[in-house]
C-alpha cells in the first residue's frame, strides 16, 4: 500500500511540474535556466515513477 500512495504522490508532483513549466513558457521574460531545472526535476519524478511501476510490476 505504501507504494501506491508514493506513486500517487510522485505523480502529483509530476503534474505539478508539467504545470509550473507550462506557466513559466507563457511568459515572454520565462527563465531559461529555471525552465531547464524544472524539466530536469520532471524529468527525475518520471523516472522514479517508472522505476516503482516496474517493482511492483516484478513483485
Amino acid at each position: 500500500m505504501a507504494i501506491e500512495a508514493h506513486l500517487a504522490e510522485l505523480e502529483k508532483r509530476h503534474q505539478a511540474l508539467e504545470q509550473e513549466i507550462s506557466e513559466a513558457l507563457a511568459h515572454p521574460s520565462a527563465d531559461d535556466l529555471k525552465i531547464a531545472e524544472l524539466k530536469r526535476k520532471k524529468l527525475l519524478v518520471k523516472d522514479e515513477i517508472m522505476r516503482l511501476k516496474q517493482e511492483t510490476v516484478l513483485h
